[in-house]
């Protein structure tokens, strides 16, 4: 992308910070020579998450693929040069890319994978931002088996903190809006009225329960995430209407 870059890694016995530290030097050197430029290149650790691989490794291939086309970078996946995708339905070397296991999933035979990954990379189905870091712990993407065993693996190392239900960002708003009759482009409106200003706390307080940091809620409502913060210290104020919220919630999950 733009500024950073998206990689699907599965580890082995080379431990992912070896792998990212090697890729990083590596790259940093090229760059430098190549531009004439000193120094460091990237800025800032990066972030890993651990992910199911049964789960979610198709709908994360996608959804890296599609990144410049939800940048409005490019119109079609074949013209980004930097995505690996073209090794994926052979318009480019594989390179490091490990095309086979995800072609497989579709196809023994290679021209009929790359026809059924092709349909699915245009079924229209994408996972939404907030569900691919709707993550344990700001670490581990997967169900409540998954974590178990990482967590029964590393015995500790990773610290145990659920998500109380994993509802998304837009469940809570439409929840709010069921209830209050704010609408998510109400709550993210600029208007200060007393019913969108309530519908903003309310998101706020309730999405900082399920465990999204300030700055995820002030993304998505499109505020400073000071705001955001003066909104959580304000839930002993709104008790009442964020359990009638959370139970619309609840009831939202049985239908």
């Amino acid at each position: 992308m733009g500024n950073h870059v998206h990689l699907l890694i599965e580890t082995g016995r080379i431990p992912l910070s070896k792998i990212l530290q090697g890729i990083n030097q590596s790259y940093t050197i090229y760059f430098n020579r190549k531009y004439r430029t000193v120094g460091h290149l990237f800025q800032g650790r990066y972030k890993a998450i651990l992910c199911d691989r049964d789960k979610y490794l198709l709908a994360l291939t996608k959804y890296i693929h599609l990144n410049p086309i939800r940048a409005n970078i490019i119109r079609s996946l074949v013209e980004y040069p930097w995505s690996s995708f073209p090794a994926y339905i052979g318009k480019a070397p594989k390179g490091i890319v490990n095309t086979d296991r995800i072609l497989r999933m579709f196809s023994e035979n290679r021209a009929e994978a790359r026809r059924l990954l092709l349909d699915f990379m245009n079924d229209g189905k994408v996972m939404k931002k907030e569900e691919v870091y709707s993550t344990i712990d700001q670490r581990l993407l997967g169900d409540d088996d998954f974590v178990e065993k990482v967590i029964n693996k590393y015995d500790g190392e990773i610290r145990k903190e659920k998500r109380k239900r994993g509802e998304s960002l837009f469940d809570i708003a439409n929840a709010i809006e069921e209830f209050s009759g704010v609408s998510l482009e109400g709550i993210r409106a600029m208007s200060k009225s007393r019913k969108n200003s309530t519908g903003r706390a309310l998101l706020s307080i309730i999405a900082s329960e399920y465990g999204y940091s300030g700055q995820e809620i002030a993304d998505f409502i499109r505020r400073d995430p000071a705001i955001v913060t003066r909104h959580i210290k304000e839930k002993g104020n709104l008790k009442a209407e964020k359990q009638k919220v959370i139970h619309i919630l609840d009831g939202m999950n049985k239908r």
